[in-house]
């Protein structure tokens, strides 16, 4: 049995992640300071995992297969700037480090879309839909930590014998956030629809969390036998949009014009035909079935 240790056990990913692991036969331990974690999970141990010293324990006492490390402050701007920095780069960094010293085999840690850069006036996509290749600019604390985060990633994966790699989930809608639950960003599912102005900011992006989970499950399985430090995004097949992106997008984000005319349909901004290629995942949860969905 494979021993998987998640840190962010008890997050809105974390929870499906620790579900679909078990489900696969997984030995899951959960790592976390706030309650949450499923019952799933085989132990839970909370930890301050930026304290290097406490990161290391946990590592010698589970003895971990596989780390997933999810845990992070997940939303941009929820704390200082200064705070969400220190805290996501350093847990990366200790997670990292802590469990490629004790032996672990396969760590994989979550980055974000964010640091693609959207989000501000002056920004406009390179090319659409985007992709892994396309170039980041991060331009906050939050973005530039999951930047940060996958760096940290390719240098363990360049010096030590572990295989690592980053995924780049999408707005993660939580199972029970379908049937009306606030998101992170506070608003419900309906009211990203409704009023598209609010999922714009993100070009409509997201994912259900168990769609999520499930790539992370793949990619576990599977890290043995690709090339060390791979990025992957994670992403719906469809946009959270009732129009095509190609005339709502210019009307949200009037600097995607012409780049947006491809994304006839119901065709998103980001692609995750990577993941399709080199690990044989697509995400099968779209809103139009699942919303309202009990």
């Amino acid at each position: 049995m494979t021993r998987t240790l998640v840190t962010g056990s008890a997050g809105r990913f974390g929870r499906s992640v620790v579900s679909a692991l078990a489900d696969a036969g997984h030995e899951v331990i959960g790592v976390d300071t706030a309650p949450g974690t499923p019952a799933e999970a085989a132990a839970v141990l909370p930890a301050d995992l930026t304290d290097l010293g406490e990161a290391f324990e946990v590592m010698s006492r589970f003895r971990p297969d596989a780390v997933v490390h999810l845990a992070a402050i997940a939303t941009p701007f929820s704390r200082t700037d200064a705070f969400t920095y220190r805290v996501n780069t350093q847990l990366a960094f200790n997670v990292c480090e802590a469990a490629t010293a004790a032996g672990v085999e396969r760590i994989v840690i979550a980055s974000s879309p964010t640091v693609i850069g959207y989000g501000t006036a002056a920004w406009a996509p390179a090319y659409l839909p985007i992709d892994e290749d396309h170039p980041v600019a991060p331009w906050n604390a939050y973005s530039l930590s999951k930047l940060v985060a996958e760096q940290v990633m390719a240098t363990f994966a360049r010096t030590s014998t572990a295989k690592l790699a980053a995924i780049r989930p999408c707005f993660v809608v939580a199972p029970e956030e379908w049937a009306g639950a606030p998101t992170q960003s506070g608003h419900t599912m309906a009211e990203r629809l409704d009023q598209p102005e609010i999922a714009g900011v993100s070009l409509f992006n997201y994912i259900d969390a168990r769609d999520a989970s499930d790539l992370v499950l793949t990619l576990l399985d599977r890290l043995p036998d690709l090339p060390n430090g791979e990025v992957f995004f994670a992403g719906a097949a469809d946009a959270l949009a009732r129009e095509p992106l190609a005339e709502l997008l210019p009307r949200i984000n009037p600097a995607t014009a012409g780049l947006a005319a491809g994304l006839t349909g119901s065709a998103p901004a980001f692609s995750s035909a990577k993941a399709g290629r080199l690990l044989g995942w697509q995400a099968k949860r779209s809103w139009r079935t699942e919303i309202g969905a009990p």
